[in-house]
């Protein structure tokens, strides 16, 4: 009697199957956790990038609302020195008083200087220093304090890893860009700041009015120089003679009454 083979009924996966069965659960997650860093590093990029717009815009607008809101009596001083490689540059401000507190004190500054300082890895740092006492030359606190120990009372390091960092200013009366400004008693026109943050970084320009302002020192002089203050109406002795209100009659003390109201006969 002949009898036909029996097939086996098949149990579980072969050897290779399950090979080829983790070889594509490992390309697949291979594929997500590789969308997954991709996503994650420019969601990364695109915040450090936002972060870094808003700290320049925030820099520009200090300075903006700095240089809009000069005294007419401010010391304006830039200077420039070639480095080398970089244009080291220091642009202070004087006759501008400002409070605030600093380590749990109240501070007052007299000066303030924005300042460029070259670091090892060969970039800049944009550092705000404030002085409590005048540092530049020609005031008395100046030469007071030059023999002392006149340094910052307080340093903010504003920008970090700047390439370059250029200042150029209007002189109003000429209307030509100078690379330094000494002049004294007068402030330029405009400003124009250019510079550069990282190897790649793009340029960015940026120009900042000065609006004209009448120096308080000078109008105090034609004050006292033309008796008085402006508009005449000054005394002999060029001071302007008290008004003098006379009570009305029949009040004690000069007070107003508002007079008694009248019924008209019936």
């Amino acid at each position: 009697m002949i009898t036909s083979p029996v097939n086996p009924r098949r149990r579980g996966f072969t050897l290779l199957e399950l090979v080829i069965a983790m070889g594509l659960l490992a390309i697949l997650v291979g594929m997500v956790f590789t969308t997954a860093r991709t996503s994650l590093a420019l969601g990364n990029t695109i915040v450090e990038t936002q972060n870094e717009e808003m700290l320049h815009q925030a820099f520009f607008e200090l300075l903006n609302r700095r240089f809009t809101s000069l005294p007419g009596n401010t010391r304006f001083d830039l200077k420039v020195q070639d480095s080398g490689s970089h244009y080291i540059s220091d642009l202070t401000l004087q006759n501008v008083p400002l409070s605030f507190s600093w380590g749990g004190q109240t501070r007052i500054a007299k000066a303030v200087q924005l300042g460029t300082v070259k670091r090892r890895s060969g970039y800049l740092d944009i550092v705000l220093k404030y002085y409590e006492n005048e540092i530049l030359p020609d005031s008395a606190s100046a030469f007071k304090s030059s023999a002392g120990d006149n340094k910052p009372f307080a340093e903010i390091v504003l920008l970090t890893d700047v390439a370059y960092f250029e200042w150029r200013v209007l002189d109003g009366r000429t209307m030509e860009w100078q690379d330094d400004w000494e002049v004294q008693g007068r402030l330029p026109l405009q400003i124009e700041l250019t510079l550069a943050i990282g190897a790649k970084g793009e340029e960015i320009r940026q120009i900042f009015w000065v609006p004209p302002k009448q120096n308080p020192e000078t109008l105090m002089r034609q004050m006292q120089q033309g008796g008085g203050a402006p508009g005449g109406g000054n005394g002999a002795d060029g001071q302007v003679p008290p008004i003098q209100i006379n009570p009305p009659v029949g009040i004690p003390g000069g007070s107003v009454q508002p007079p008694e109201t009248q019924t008209p006969p019936q």
